[in-house]
């Protein structure tokens, strides 16, 4: 098999190290182990497995649809504390199978502790308990970041739940992520509380826009909300400007080519922005977002960037290497997980080129 056909080729190209910004918990569970918490939890789901995938996931071949998209999001699985170990570390453990080497994986405290009031401080404490614990046993490195939803929190109530969560000071948590309904709340009616994250200096944080919305949400929420990192930002590619402030600082774009087809936000595929951001020299990474709910996973998504966008294994490591300089780790931390990627990547090359 040539080169161009083994980037094509999930079995091998599976294994290649890859580094990802953009992926929530929410939308990363096992869908077998999810199953076995609605069976114990009587939560009143299809009890036909392939019944249950039906209604849990996005249907792969559909066309785009918003709105089906979201109402595969539940918020009523976790019964229990354990429920929610249980589901963290076996989405971790997956993450294997995806050759993830570096993972900021993203998670709403309010999410988890929503349908049983529980205790939000203990619930990211679990969660990143689980999460480390699995991680270790895979051997991938992991940090994590802790979304904050516009549509569900208003800017005091972040406010409030950011000052609980500090006083956690867990070194797994390095940044705070902006999700939601990007058209209902815009980024500029929460100024008051990336303020408080810039000031305080203890997180960097990364803002979800342009996504559904114009460049001038980007624009925003680097000003006024201090992102470091745009979540999607498809936008972008209609604003020159934007893509040279984004090269000139060094903000990088989490673009996810599957997830903006099943919402409808880029339907485009084989023309998405990734492609034509990537060889103007603006730093993008590639991302899953959230590969159960799509019903799909990150390395579908580097197939389908060799084949739309015709990467060769050179552009991937790039994209990689990007990924790895737009992570929020301290510098020395990053240049040493630099130093070992490049170390994994050696070694995958030699079997590749077998």
């Amino acid at each position: 098999m040539d080169n161009e056909h083994k980037l094509l080729d999930k079995s091998i190209i599976r294994h290649l190290p890859k580094i990802e910004l953009h992926r929530h918990l929410e939308g990363t569970f096992p869908v077998e182990k999810l199953y076995r918490l609605a069976v114990k939890n009587n939560l009143g789901r299809p009890k036909d497995f392939k019944e249950f995938k039906k209604e849990v996931q996005f249907p792969k071949d559909s066309g785009p649809d918003f709105l089906t998209f979201l109402t595969k999001f539940k918020n009523d699985w976790y019964q229990s504390m354990d429920d929610v170990s249980f589901i963290t570390y076996h989405s971790v453990k997956d993450l294997a199978g995806d050759g993830i080497f570096y993972i900021e994986l993203r998670f709403s405290p309010e999410h988890f502790s929503l349908e049983n009031d529980f205790d939000r401080k203990i619930v990211t404490k679990l969660i990143i308990e689980a999460g480390n614990k699995a991680a270790r046993e895979i051997g991938i490195h992991i940090r994590y970041l802790l979304t904050f939803n516009r549509s569900k929190q208003s800017s005091d109530e972040m406010k409030t739940l950011y000052n609980q969560l500090k006083k956690l000071d867990l070194d797994a948590i390095v940044g705070i992520d902006l999700a939601g309904d990007e058209l209902e709340y815009p980024p500029e009616m929460f100024r008051d509380f990336f303020q408080l994250i810039k000031d305080d200096g203890l997180y960097k944080s990364t803002i979800h826009a342009g996504e559904v919305s114009s460049s001038g949400q980007i624009w925003e929420s680097i000003k006024n909300l201090h992102a470091a990192r745009i979540g999607h930002g498809t936008s972008a590619a209609q604003d020159p400007g934007l893509q040279d402030y984004l090269k000139d600082n060094n903000i990088a774009l989490e673009q996810c080519i599957t997830s903006n087809y099943q919402t409808g936000s880029w339907v485009d595929e084989k023309n998405h922005p990734l492609g034509v951001l990537y060889r103007k020299g603006v730093p993008v990474t590639i991302n899953s977002d959230d590969p159960f709910i799509q019903n799909t996973d990150l390395t579908d998504d580097y197939i389908k960037a060799v084949k739309y966008f015709n990467f060769d294994l050179n552009d991937l490591i790039n994209l990689n290497l990007t990924a790895l300089r737009a992570s929020f780790l301290p510098q020395e931390e990053k240049e040493q997980l630099t130093l070992d990627y490049l170390s994994r990547i050696e070694k995958f090359k030699k079997e590749y080129e077998r």
